[in-house]
Formats: structure tokens, sequence, C-alpha cells
């Protein structure tokens, strides 16, 4: 069976008018909006969606200046209270610098990746997410970390917004190596939907268990928007990779939740 794992948080709060400004992102919103963001937690769920991300993308000391650690409990609180008990929450844990400069994965950045994977397992996470990682020893450093808490790991990579950021074949590499690292599904995300068949066919060819959760679209793409029209083009290409054999669907950037509902719909 395919899990159904959420869509965008940050890219709706900023449809809302909701500032999400560096280096918290959409982290601010869990300090000074929380009632949105359990809102948007409780639509994922309404919507189809049975993995709910944490908005700790970018909550964690080494990324976001040291904020306290009750920034992250509190954003994992807001999903577990948002959905069904029966629900599972994946905590959000990102590159510690910039996820577009791969040249910028500290050499030793275990400890701090260590560090935040043990607070988001104590915070009450079913699960890990380590994503939007291009460099690939840094996810493996991020893999390592994450599966050393005992929960279970997943590990997102990207090829970027403009998918240059890999090639099929170094995607293909990284995501071998993170699955031997411990890592239970390997997923490419925040790509522009447009280009998935490259990289569907690059996990396939790393012989993981894969997922992908793509960008709707460019601006003037007609993905791009949340329109029942894009919502539905979505999910004609989510169906397309569960029919190739995902193990995980879900969105990123520009989706929002009637892209989970346009396929959930379809598979009651």
């Amino acid at each position: 069976m395919t899990v159904v794992l959420d869509g965008a948080i940050g890219t709706v709060l900023s449809n809302l008018g909701i500032a999400t400004p560096a280096p918290l992102w959409s982290a601010t919103a869990v300090r000074d909006h929380p009632d949105v963001i359990a809102a948007l937690h409780a639509a994922y769920a309404a919507a189809g969606a049975t993995v709910h991300t944490s908005v700790t993308f970018r909550s964690a000391p080494a990324t976001a200046g040291d904020p306290s650690p009750a920034l992250t409990r509190r954003a994992v609180g807001l999903a577990r209270g948002a959905v069904p008990r029966s629900h599972r929450v994946a905590g959000s844990l990102a590159p510690i610098h910039d996820c577009w400069r791969p040249d910028l994965s500290p050499p030793d950045a275990i400890d701090a990746h260590r560090r935040f994977a043990a607070l988001l397992a104590d915070a009450g996470c079913d699960l890990l997410l380590a994503e939007t990682f291009s460099n690939p020893d840094e996810a493996c450093v991020a893999a390592r970390a994450c599966v050393e808490t005992g929960l279970p790991t997943w590990v997102a990579l990207t090829p970027g917004f403009d998918g240059r950021l890999m090639t099929p074949v170094e995607l293909t590499r990284a995501a071998r190596r993170v699955a031997d690292l411990g890592a239970e599904v390997v997923l490419v995300n925040c790509f522009p939907v447009a280009q998935a068949d490259r990289w569907v066919d690059a996990l396939i060819s790393a012989g993981t268990r894969w997922g992908v959760y793509a960008n709707a679209g460019e601006p003037g793409d007609p993905h791009a928007n949340g329109t029942l029209g894009a919502a539905k083009r979505y999910a004609d290409l989510v169906q397309g990779w569960v029919d190739r054999g995902a193990s995980v669907v879900g969105g990123c950037c520009g989706t929002n939740p009637s892209h989970i509902r346009a396929w959930t719909d379809r598979i009651g």
C-alpha cells in the first residue's frame, strides 16, 4: 500500500499572507500563528494524508541560531494534536546550512544532526524525515544520526528547484548509500513536477523503497497553483508514480490540501 504524505506548509502560509522570514522560515508561524499550523495539519488529515511533517525544517539550533528546544517540541505537539491518533508524525530534519548550497555542507555535521534527531525523537515523532538534502555526504550523515535514534528513517534527496543540483546518476548513488545506512524509504523532493520521470527512474534504479513529493510547479506552470484543475493534473502524475511502485507520495512547495485530496479521492 502506498503511504500518503502531506503537502507544503511554507508556501501555503505565504499564500495566506503570513510572513515566514529567515532563519526560522515556516517555524516562525509555530511561534506566532500556532492555530494556523494546527489547522493546516488537520486539513491535510482530512484530505487523506496519514503522515504529517512537523514544522521543524529550520528549528534546529544549528540552522536557526539556537532557538529554544521548546519551539521544536511545540511544532511536533501541534501536528500530534491536530491529526487522528492512528496517523504518524514525521520529524523534519534539514541540512545544516542551505539546501540549495551543497558546497556549504560542513564536514563535521554528525553531532548537530544527532542532537536534533534525538530532540525530535524525544518530542514524540513516530519517524524521522531528513529532507531536502542536495549534498549526498551530508545526507548520509543525517541518515546515520536519525537511524541511531531507533525510529524509522526516511531520507529525501533533492536535485533542486531547477533540477541542477544532482544528476540522475548521482541521485541513484546517494539513494543506495542512505539505504545502506538504514533509511527505510528514499524519496526525491522539492523539484519541478514536470521533471518527475527522470528522478523516478533514478530511484527505481537504486533498488530501494522510494517515494516522491514534488513542487507543484514554477510560475506560469499549470501545476503551480491550488486550483482544482491543477490539483487534478498533479494527481494524474501521482497516479503514475504509484503505478510504478512508489511507497510514499505527497506534495512539496506549491501544493496544498486540494492536491492531496485530488489523489486520495481516486483511491477512496
